[in-house]
């Protein structure tokens, strides 16, 4: 079995459980945090050296970190991972758009709004900043939800996956969704798939 090293309420350990659920594999979780330094410990450092989570524990006993390369490594060889070059693709193409124009805002709004320890951080300033650049990202993610069901070709895969962990937390970061009306369908048609799971079940 796939041990998962995590943080419960992080979206990014959201996915890998995601992923799991929608392929049928079974995980243990492991419960760490750089909240209270087990990430930093030389046990954990030796799993991850970067001292991040999610890190998962393949079953021959290899790590991996990073939340896309896990996502990747888990959906291979299942309809997550569009069977077209094309739109296997433009599935990456979301993943790397994830990563760099959304998470880094809505994500780090979220944490600056929901984590205490961070609220010296959360200045109006760079509140003002995170709120228009994850307005961006939301609105690149509507201009494709308006014309299709999924991100990604027409079935659901890793690129919803991917978006999905912090999209539908964005309103603890301040985020109003009102707007987006593709993203609210969107969101709805994830939550409504068989095997999807909550974000802290």
């Amino acid at each position: 079995m796939i041990t998962l090293y995590e943080q419960a309420d992080s979206g990014n350990c959201y996915k890998v459980r995601l992923v799991a659920a929608h392929t049928g594999r079974p995980v243990r979780r492991v419960s760490v945090s750089s909240r209270d330094g087990s990430t930093r410990t030389p046990e954990f450092l030796a799993r991850n050296p970067i001292g991040k989570v999610p890190t998962v524990e393949l079953e021959d006993g290899r790590f991996l970190a990073e939340s896309n390369a896990i996502m990747l490594h888990l959906a291979e060889g299942t309809s997550l991972i569009p069977a077209d070059a094309y739109d296997r693709a433009k599935a990456y193409e979301w993943l790397f758009f994830e990563q760099y124009s959304h998470e880094p805002a809505i994500a780090v709004r979220r944490a600056l709004s929901v984590y205490p320890e961070r609220a010296a951080l959360a200045t109006p300033e760079r509140l003002a900043q995170l709120l228009e650049a994850g307005n961006k990202a939301l609105g690149v993610m509507e201009a494709r939800l308006t014309k299709a069901d999924w991100l990604a070709g027409d079935a659901f895969s890793v690129a919803d996956i991917a978006l999905y962990a912090y999209t539908h937390t964005a309103d603890q970061g301040g985020y109003d969704l009102a707007p987006f009306p593709g993203i609210r369908r969107w969101l709805d048609r994830v939550a409504a798939l068989p095997g999807h799971i909550g974000l802290l079940d």
